[in-house]
């Protein structure tokens, strides 16, 4: 009769037992200085070590070879070879989810009164504790608070939150971590060794990465995986195991990468007539999005990237299309589109949405990346779009395409030598004239002043000329605008720019008015609910260093839904 690997290879001893061996050292001190607690609480996630945890206990405990508890139990007594089928009638093994019943416990308290018939204790393992009611969860506090000398309790559970604070007070707690991938293949290995079945490499780190830290699943899968013939090949896995296959999912990102838009959708129409649902496509793609962030972070040498040799290969390659803040943009989006997709009855066309606006957004910098390209060339002269996707990228949405890409600001070194400089710029005699042209004067002087600082003053009014010192005052609600002309050398560009419209040497001052205001020509360009929306853009840190810094202009807002 065929025995299933998740049976056939489960750990006998405490030094057999994979991927826990702090639980397994600490259980084993607690039997050599005879300080063994009367209750254990296993936590963990499924498959991963509890109920065979519990099971080496109870043999180690009960074994009838020694004649004490031992950390090296013989498992051929007749307590450790019934223990190990589960048919030992001094380890009672309970399902927590069909003996859920303050009655059930009710019976276990009462036989828990009668000694073991041939064994040191009498051990009660619940699997799945959680499942208890409140009413059988109180009806074993007595008991576990004051237990009789033979019995022992060790409850397992996925779910410890569920389990009330009582109860777990009375218990001493193990938590077990998932099992490392590495772990899992090197297991999958010694077993296929043992088996004498032939298999790729990459085979046993594709399992062990499906597996999600689970011994008992990595076995499942390998069972089922050689049932399909032999030798094992990652081909058999992406054929039969529900594997993606990757050759599609690398394809979809590179021609992301690559801002191919019709290739996009069909890769996507690739992927879902292979089976795959559009919410699944979100999580794969979520998934190779992380590795290549790994990529791009650590280097595919790091423990962190669980890869094939080809797989790393073809990441290293997809890498190279994407910077890391554009990564986590992409894992972010996807993330915040997961939902929908999920419960959309459209998910399809919402689905190949999101993935065309990212095959057609351009790459995006973050601030760091802006300034310090910004340092290393010493050049103000950078691309109109890169600022707008540092910007959308600290608003998590987005960046919309420029049409027609601005032309380069000249230098300003050029500008002040020019002779005809003062002819281009527009006259002014008096506070009256400078007031009723204030936008014709801005326009004027834009290409000395750039568009930064000239998008900053049209929140603004001259309001006071005191013989050759002009008061510039701003709009109860633009601080971050006065704040900002007073700062990087802008008063002295803005002192220059209008002494060329008076014909002599002017002197500045701003100040932040007490009333909103709307300059003379603004009011047909912006309504309240813009200059509000354009007032907390401007506030954003991110924002605020890319105006103060590079000198650039907010030229228009959109809103994104989603």
């Amino acid at each position: 009769m065929y025995t299933v690997l998740a049976r056939k290879y489960r750990s006998q001893t405490f030094d057999e037992v994979v991927g826990q061996e702090p639980i397994s050292r600490t259980l084993k001190n607690a039997i050599k200085t005879g300080k063994v607690a009367h209750a254990y609480l296993f936590t963990g996630t499924r498959g991963v070590g509890k109920t065979t945890m519990a099971r080496i206990l109870a043999k180690a405990l009960n074994c009838l070879s020694a004649d004490a508890p031992t950390i090296e139990p013989c498992c051929k007594c007749d307590s450790c070879t019934a223990v190990n089928i589960g048919e030992d009638i001094d380890v009672i093994e309970i399902d927590g989810a069909s003996n859920n019943s303050v009655d059930n416990v009710r019976e276990l308290i009462q036989n828990a009164a009668y000694r073991p018939a041939r064994a040191r204790f009498k051990i009660y393992i619940i699997d799945e504790v959680h499942m208890l009611s409140i009413s059988a969860f109180n009806a074993l506090l007595k008991i576990l608070e004051e237990p009789p000398s033979h019995i022992k309790f060790i409850f397992a559970t996925t779910e410890p939150q569920k389990i009330i604070a009582t109860i777990q007070s009375r218990c001493q707690r193990f938590d077990f971590s998932n099992i490392s991938p590495r772990v899992i293949a090197a297991q999958l290995e010694k077993i296929l060794a043992q088996e004498k079945i032939e298999y790729e490499k990459d085979v046993v780190l594709l399992l062990a990465k499906m597996a999600n830290g689970s011994m008992r699943d990595s076995l499942s899968l390998l069972d089922r995986l050689i049932s399909t013939g032999e030798p094992l090949t990652v081909k058999l896995v992406e054929e039969n195991l529900g594997c993606p296959d990757s050759e599609k999912l690398w394809q979809l990102i590179n021609r992301i990468g690559d801002n191919d838009a019709a290739a996009v959708l069909d890769s996507v129409d690739a992927l879902i007539t292979a089976g795959f649902s559009e919410v699944q496509v979100v999580d794969l793609m979520i998934d190779f999005l992380r590795d290549l962030l790994l990529v791009k972070t650590v280097g595919t040498n790091s423990e962190l990237l669980i890869l094939t040799t080809q797989q790393k290969q073809k990441a290293e390659q997809a890498a190279q299309k994407f910077d890391i803040a554009y990564l986590v943009y992409l894992i972010t989006a996807l993330e915040k589109v997961r939902w929908p997709v999920k419960n959309s009855e459209t998910a399809r066309p919402l689905l190949e949405a999101t993935l065309l606006r990212f095959a057609l957004s351009e790459h995006f910098l973050n601030v760091d990346q802006l300034l310090s390209q910004l340092n290393k060339t010493g050049n103000a002269d950078i691309k109109k779009n890169k600022i707008t996707d540092a910007v959308s990228l600290h608003q998590a949405e987005p960046p919309a395409k420029n049409k027609t890409p601005a032309p380069p600001a000249l230098p300003e070194s050029d500008e002040q030598d020019s002779p005809d400089v003062k002819s281009k710029s527009l006259q002014c005699n008096d506070l009256k004239s400078l007031q009723e042209n204030w936008q014709q004067v801005l326009k004027s002087a834009g290409e000395k002043l750039g568009n930064g600082t000239t998008g900053l003053l049209t929140r603004a009014m001259p309001t006071q000329l005191d013989a050759d010192y002009l008061t510039i005052t701003f709009d109860a609600n633009a601080k971050v605008q006065h704040d900002l002309c007073r700062a990087n050398g802008r008063p002295e560009k803005i002192e220059a720019s209008l002494s060329g419209c008076f014909g002599r040497q002017i002197k500045v001052k701003f100040e932040l008015g007490d009333k909103v205001f709307t300059p003379a020509g603004l009011a047909s360009e912006k309504n309240g609910t813009i200059r509000q929306k354009e007032n907390e853009i401007v506030s954003e840190p991110a924002v605020k260093t890319i105006i103060t810094e590079l000198g650039a202009a907010i030229t228009g807002i959109e809103d994104f839904d989603g």
